[in-house]
């Protein structure tokens, strides 16, 4: 058994170390265990990436508390135990799109722009709308917004060019004897800002990893976009 848990800790140093230079593994709360003093997890089972970009001058979605806000939608089919949601600004220069990944326009129009970054702030919030009809649009603009979590900063992950660990990461677990803190299916969405006032610009990665696979899952940067995602179009 100690020869079973030594070459797992040994297992886990090299992968740590030949990964060095990429984004840490997004690993999850559940199942966590503490082995010689060492922590283990186990890796989030579905990643989904997500690759943006904030050019100058934009609106946001939202201004609160003098704070310009902007909102990545997210549809999730199937109920999930734990989700996990991190921000990396700017995109490391190692990493680029895959066939599975969600990109805005703005990412791919302001490529050359890519190492501008800003201080991340992230919120995750579902609504109240759990149903795909014809009236999903205007539900979901009036839906009522129930909070989650909020995450500053992370040393969990790179830091910025400044040095400063100032992106973002936070994990949820279903909460299933309170309804409101179940992780159901559903629609959810990521906030986010700066941590000071000011503009937001630059180039982010959000990742969302759950520890079911989420066949299905829809993300894009307005409800319009992500009904047209769902339904295939």
């Amino acid at each position: 058994m100690k020869k079973t848990l030594l070459f797992l800790l040994l297992t886990l140093f090299f992968i740590k170390g030949i990964n060095a230079q990429k984004l840490p593994s997004f690993d999850a709360d559940l199942g966590k265990k503490s082995v010689f003093g060492q922590e283990i997890r186990i890796p989030y089972l579905d990643v989904v990436s997500y690759f943006g970009y904030i050019k100058e001058g934009s609106v946001p979605d939202e201004q609160r508390d003098g704070k310009k806000y902007y909102y990545l939608y997210l549809w999730i089919p199937v109920a999930a135990p734990e989700i996990g949601i991190r921000m990396v600004s700017p995109i490391p220069s190692y990493l680029s799109p895959g066939k599975e990944d969600f990109v805005m326009e703005d990412y791919s129009a302001n490529f050359n722009e890519r190492k501008k970054y800003f201080d991340t702030w992230i919120s995750f919030e579902r609504a109240d709308v759990i149903t795909n009809d014809s009236n999903f649009v205007a539900n979901a603009k009036s839906a009522n917004w129930k909070m989650y979590a909020q995450n500053d900063d992370t040393g969990d992950l790179p830091a910025q060019p400044s040095g400063k660990k100032y992106n973002s990461q936070m994990r949820i677990s279903s909460e299933t004897s309170n309804p409101s803190k179940a992780l159901v299916m559903g629609l959810y969405r990521i906030g986010f800002t700066t941590y000071k006032t000011g503009e937001v610009q630059g180039s982010f990665i959000a990742q969302i990893g759950s520890v079911v696979k989420l066949p299905g899952i829809k993300i894009a940067k307005d409800l319009e976009s992500l009904k047209a995602a769902m339904d295939g179009k």
